[in-house]
């Protein structure tokens, strides 16, 4: 394409060349610079963009864009932008050929929360006959591929890449998880949501190369509700008010157990049957129906009402939402591995004290004869987050089996010993047993009517790392393994 085209509406300013350059792709990283190619002087948190720009003309790049003037040859085009991140999203947009004008985009935001309604929402409409695709923490995923991203919210090229890809291979509709640092990195700039969705709001991110205060990781989540034509808000979150205040949506709904929401809850109910824990709630105001949800926890019901309200104002029916998330699963999001109706089996990505605790405290709530823990922790990562799982699942859990987790260039017995530094604040008990599927076969050999296991860490995930090796790892194939292992041990 020719830069002219790609530049549209963009401010900016050619300090040399020429705008009739041709342009074969967009570049921010220095290393994947082509021949022709446009490179985008980038300022990250490690490193500045504009110190490759040179490298990147040496490789071929026909195109400079930077924030400030480089010295450069005079025949290279050189592009003045205020923002290069910007510039690359409204570019990329352009050299993909605007493909979220052709979709129905939803974006969410929240601290918790944003996967498990995505797949909810993807559920209901692929239901529908109409396709949709996820852009979010598990990846990119549309009818039968997936696509590994990286981040929850990749960088804005690769955003736009996907939508084209989805758009020509006929889907209609995208959810994307829409994290504050996309936001404050500008990932998602010039993109407009029809439905922007605020889950809701806690305490994280905030630090070094993240935000640098709580009320910058707000208002980074509050834009993305000036650029969307709906809004739907979690009412019964504390700040819920100032992301509404804030937002510019052309309508504006809640959902949640306050009078003043257009989606209300109430009647909410925990079952168990069989092995399958669910939670079940009554809505009244825009919808008046009964919810069933095979899947714990009431964050959950936050969760489905979201995607329920979404779906609603998509012009879905009542009948097709409530039957498909009756059997909704969200993968590694206490997802229910169905091996047995005596006990049950839970898988969560929780790898922390705060996710821990909360699905531990979830399952509580079901009132089990025990809950196991089989975990481990990530290698070359924070001691004080082992030492905080340690001391959760020994507080709240009844015995615990350490085991092997992205152990990465530790020894595993090295991270369980931290790990037990917690579990001794409680005296918690435990064993260990280093391979993860031997570890299950355990815990699936020893438990006892009305048990649930709790295998937490690995969640979604599809690898184990291991001294600079990523294995092919599935927890839920790993379960099927380990019940076959534990039947031959009985």
């Amino acid at each position: 394409m020719k830069l002219k085209d790609l530049l549209g509406d963009l401010d900016y300013k050619c300090i040399s060349g020429d705008i009739n350059t041709c342009v074969n792709d967009l570049v921010y990283d220095s290393r994947k610079v082509t021949c022709g190619c446009a490179f985008f002087c980038i300022s990250g948190a490690l490193t500045d963009g504009h110190m490759y720009a040179e490298d990147a003309v040496e490789k071929g790049a026909s195109v400079i864009v930077a924030q400030e003037p480089l010295e450069l040859p005079k025949e290279v085009t050189q592009i003045l932008v205020k923002s290069s991140r910007i510039a690359l999203a409204k570019m990329s947009a352009a050299y993909f050929g605007e493909p979220a004008k052709r979709l129905k985009l939803i974006g969410i935001t929240g601290t918790k929360g944003k996967t498990s309604t995505s797949y909810m929402i993807k559920d209901i409409i692929d239901k529908t006959g109409h396709a949709c695709g996820i852009i979010g923490t598990t990846g990119a995923f549309w009818k039968d591929n997936k696509v590994k991203t990286g981040l929850t919210t990749p960088e804005s090229y690769v955003i736009h890449s996907l939508l084209k890809s989805m758009a020509d291979d006929g889907c209609e509709y995208v959810v994307m998880e829409v994290s504050s640092q996309a936001v404050m990195l500008d990932r998602t700039a010039g993109i407009e949501f029809d439905i922007a969705v605020f889950m809701n709001f806690s305490p994280d991110h905030i630090g070094k190369g993240e935000h640098s205060s709580l009320e910058e990781y707000r208002k980074c989540k509050e834009k993305l509700f000036t650029q969307a034509k709906t809004g739907i808000f979690n009412a019964d979150d504390e700040v819920c008010d100032l992301f509404v205040k804030n937002s510019t949506c052309e309508r504006n709904y809640m959902f949640g157990s306050v009078y003043e929401a257009d989606l209300r809850m109430e009647n909410i109910k925990r079952w168990s049957k069989e092995g399958v824990l669910g939670i079940s709630y009554s809505l009244s105001g825009m919808i008046d129906a009964e919810a069933v949800l095979e899947i714990p926890g009431l964050f959950n019901v936050y969760n489905s009402m979201a995607a329920i309200l979404s779906c609603h104002l998509l012009g879905i029916d009542t009948d097709t939402i409530i039957s498909v998330l009756r059997k909704v699963r969200i993968p590694g999001r206490v997802e229910l591995i169905a091996v047995s109706d005596r006990f049950s089996v839970i898988v969560d990505y929780a790898h922390n004290d705060v996710s821990t605790r909360s699905v531990l405290k979830t399952l509580r709530e079901y009132n089990p004869a025990h809950i196991i823990c089989v975990y481990g922790a990530g290698g070359n990562r924070s001691k004080l987050r082992r030492y905080d799982m340690g001391e959760a699942t020994a507080e709240l859990a009844d015995f615990s089996i350490l085991t092997c987790d992205n152990p990465r260039d530790e020894e595993v017995s090295a991270i369980n010993e931290d790990i037990k530094v917690g579990i001794a604040r409680h005296n918690g008990k435990y064993i260990e047993i280093e391979d993860r599927v031997e570890a299950i076969a355990y815990a699936i050999e020893h438990a006892q009517e009305g048990d649930i296991i709790l295998l937490l860490g690995k969640g979604h995930e599809d690898y184990m790392e291991i001294k600079g090796v990523k294995y092919p790892y599935s927890e839920r194939e790993a379960v099927i393994k380990a019940y076959e292992l534990a039947g031959r041990k009985r």
